[in-house]
C-alpha cells in the first residue's frame, strides 16, 4: 500500500476542512429551514381551524384580536401533548375549544421526513462534494508542489552566467530563437523566446514607420530645396520662376505640415495623450454637416446625403466623429472622377440596430489585397500613387473608431466604386 506524500497529505486536510465548513453550513439552512417550516404550518393549521368555525367573520375577529379583545392559546390542560388544545376566548365566552394534537403530529411527522431526506442528501452527497472540493484544489496544490521544488532545485552559478550572456546579447533584430542549451532552463528559454519574438515585431514596425515616414518628408523637402536653389540662381529677376517657385514652395510645405500633424496625431494616440470628450451626439447632425462642408468646398462631385428617418444618437467625441468622416470623404473625392457621386448615409442596422454612417463613391475601387492593407500607415495601393496622399488617413481614422468601439465593413470593387460604413456597437 502506497503512502501518501506530505503534499498530498495536506491537500486532503483542507479539503477535509473546507468539505467540514460546507456540511455545517448546510446544516444550518436545513434548520432555519425546517423551523421556519414548522412555524409556517402550524399557522396556517391554526388558520384553517378559525376558519371552519368564524367563516367570512374572520376577517372582524382577526380586528378584534388585534386590539386585544380576543386571546388565543395553545395549551395540554396539564394531561399531556395528547391533550394538545387550541383555545380562542372573548371575555368569558370560549370561542373555540378544539384538540390540534392530531394536526401537529401531522406537521411534525413531515418535519420529521424532512429532516431524513435531508440527512440522507448529506449522506449520499459527501463524497462526491468531498472529491470536487479535492479536484478544484489540484491546480492550487500542482502550483505548490511546482514552487516547492524549484525552491528546492539547486542552481549553480554556472547557470546564472548562462543566462546572463543570453540576456545580454538580446537584440532587436535578432530573427533566430535562442537556445540556453539546458533542460532546467527551457521555461525560462521559451520565456525569452516569446519576449524576443515581440520585441523583433515592434521593431519591424518602427523601422518600417521611421523609413516611411523619412521617404514622405525626403520629397517635400527635396521640392522646397530645388525651388529655393532656382529662385536663388534665376527667380531674383525673372516674375514666373519666382511666382512658379513661391507658389510651389507654399504647397510642399503646407503638405509637409499636413503630415507632421497627421504623424503626431498617432504618436499621441499610440502614447494615449490625445483627449476626448464623449457626449450623447445626433449623428444625423454630424453627417449633415459634413454634407454641407462637402457642397462647398468640391464642386466636381455630386453629393448626396440619405439619412433615417429618426435621430441616430450616440456617446461620441463629436470633434473626432467628424475628422474620421472628413478623411473618407476627401478619400472618396480623390479617387472619384468629376462628376460622379459621393452619397453620404446615417442610420441604424436592419437586424441588431446598431447605428452606422457610411460613405459611398462610384470611383476606381481597390483589389481585395488592398483593402486587407488600407489601415496600415503609410500604405498606398500601387494605382493610388499618382494622387498626393500621406497613407496616414485611413490609420488616423481607425484609430477614432477603435476608440468609439466600432468597425469598418468595407465593399470595393475596381472601377466600380467603394462603400465603407462604420458601425457602432
Amino acid at each position: 500500500m502506497s503512502k501518501k506524500s506530505p503534499e498530498q497529505k495536506n491537500m486532503s486536510s483542507i479539503a477535509l476542512s473546507l468539505h467540514g465548513q460546507l456540511v455545517r453550513t448546510k446544516l444550518g439552512l436545513y434548520i432555519s429551514a425546517n423551523f421556519f417550516l414548522f412555524i409556517a404550518l402550524s399557522l396556517m393549521t391554526l388558520f384553517q381551524i378559525e376558519w371552519n368555525h368564524f367563516g367570512t367573520e374572520l376577517p372582524d375577529k382577526i380586528i378584534h384580536w388585534a386590539e386585544g379583545d380576543i386571546d388565543r392559546i395553545l395549551t395540554t390542560r396539564g394531561e399531556g401533548i395528547r391533550n394538545l388544545t387550541y383555545v380562542v376566548t372573548s371575555g368569558k365566552d370560549t370561542l373555540i375549544n378544539e384538540n390540534v394534537f392530531i394536526q401537529f403530529n401531522i406537521i411534525i411527522s413531515f418535519i420529521v421526513v424532512a429532516v431524513i431526506f435531508q440527512c440522507l442528501n448529506l449522506i449520499f452527497a459527501y463524497y462526491g462534494e468531498y472529491r470536487g472540493i479535492k479536484k478544484k484544489l489540484n491546480p492550487i496544490n500542482e502550483m505548490a508542489i511546482r514552487a516547492d521544488e524549484m525552491s528546492r532545485m539547486s542552481f549553480d552559478e554556472a547557470k546564472f552566467h548562462t543566462i546572463e550572456n543570453a540576456i545580454e546579447h538580446i537584440s532587436p533584430e535578432q530573427t533566430t530563437e535562442m537556445s540556453l542549451g539546458d533542460s532546467d532552463l527551457q521555461g525560462i528559454e521559451a520565456a525569452m523566446n516569446n519576449m524576443l519574438s515581440r520585441m523583433h515585431d515592434t521593431y519591424l514596425q518602427q523601422a518600417r514607420f521611421v523609413n516611411d515616414a523619412s521617404h514622405e518628408l525626403r520629397t517635400p523637402i527635396s521640392v522646397i530645396q530645388g525651388y529655393a536653389n532656382m529662385l536663388d540662381r534665376w527667380g531674383k529677376e525673372d516674375e514666373e520662376i519666382l511666382e512658379e517657385s513661391i507658389s510651389a514652395i507654399k504647397n510642399e510645405s503646407d503638405h509637409m505640415n499636413h503630415l507632421v500633424e497627421q504623424l503626431l496625431f498617432l504618436a499621441r494616440g499610440d502614447a494615449g495623450r490625445n483627449t476626448m470628450t464623449f457626449e450623447n451626439v445626433c449623428l444625423n447632425d454630424i453627417m449633415r454637416e459634413i454634407y454641407e462642408e462637402s457642397l462647398m468646398i468640391d464642386e466636381k462631385h455630386i453629393y448626396k446625403f440619405s439619412e433615417a428617418s429618426q435621430n441616430v444618437r450616440l456617446n461620441a467625441d463629436a470633434s473626432m466623429i467628424k475628422q474620421a468622416m472628413r478623411i473618407l470623404v476627401d478619400n472618396a473625392a480623390k479617387y472619384t472622377a468629376e462628376g460622379d457621386e459621393i452619397v453620404l448615409s446615417v442610420g441604424l442596422n436592419t437586424l441588431e440596430g446598431q447605428p452606422y454612417i457610411q460613405v459611398q463613391d462610384n470611383g476606381i475601387g481597390m483589389a481585395e489585397v488592398d483593402v486587407k492593407h488600407m489601415f496600415e500607415r503609410f500604405y498606398r495601393a500601387d494605382d493610388t500613387r499618382k494622387v498626393q496622399g500621406t497613407g496616414l488617413g485611413l490609420s488616423i481614422a481607425k484609430w477614432i473608431v477603435d476608440k468609439h468601439n466600432g468597425h469598418f465593413e468595407i465593399l470595393s470593387r475596381k472601377e466600380i466604386g467603394t462603400r465603407i460604413k462604420i458601425v457602432f456597437n
